[in-house]
């Protein structure tokens, strides 16, 4: 951090963000239920094997999000990530986005906008990463124990899901906030 704020001119405002992808799609996780003791509650499964995916940032800090739903991972589909992130960010503040290691993260063919820096989590370290939480988290409340229709109805859910969360801030604070990463 302290080698990113040299590089950047003095009092401009660094935002953290922490981003990552998620695959959703018909073959979802059962998650946990409420149900009679005793009894097994039921859950829908499909075998079907159509999927999206959720490209989300989030902002702890300040309790913003930008997330796009893309029916592919790619290079390309980061490049809309970023510019996604880039205009979340506040006016004249600099964002340091987190994220791991995944190859369309650390390719040369990503354009990064001049008003986000990329930072990489060690290898291998998902639980360092706040936005694998806002995943379980939109699983557990929205995205799971369902069939979906067809791929369309996929995405509509996971726009649903995304849109819900980021009209609570509060719930990105909660989720997000990292006392070992908010200390700079």
């Amino acid at each position: 951090m302290a080698a990113i704020k040299g590089r950047l001119p003095k009092n401009v405002e660094i935002e953290l963000w922490w981003a990552d992808e998620a695959r959703i799609g018909q073959k979802n996780k059962i998650t946990r239920r409420w149900a009679r003791k005793g009894t097994r509650p039921l859950a829908p499964h499909d075998q079907r094997t159509m999927w999206t995916y959720i490209f989300g940032a989030i902002c702890p800090k300040k309790g913003k999000g930008a997330g796009l739903v893309l029916p592919y991972c790619d290079t390309s589909a980061m490049n809309q990530h970023l510019l996604e992130i880039s205009q979340a960010v506040d006016d004249g503040a600099h964002a340091v986005l987190i994220v791991d290691q995944a190859g369309w993260h650390v390719t040369p063919k990503l354009d990064v906008p001049d008003n986000i820096t990329l930072l990489f989590l060690p290898p291998r370290s998902p639980e360092l990463n706040p936005v694998e939480n806002v995943w379980q988290f939109l699983r557990d409340n929205w995205l799971s124990n369902r069939i979906f229709k067809d791929y369309e109805d996929i995405v509509a859910h996971c726009c649903d899901a995304w849109n819900k969360l980021v009209a609570q801030p509060w719930k990105i604070m909660s989720i997000g906030m990292r006392d070992w990463a908010h200390r700079f």
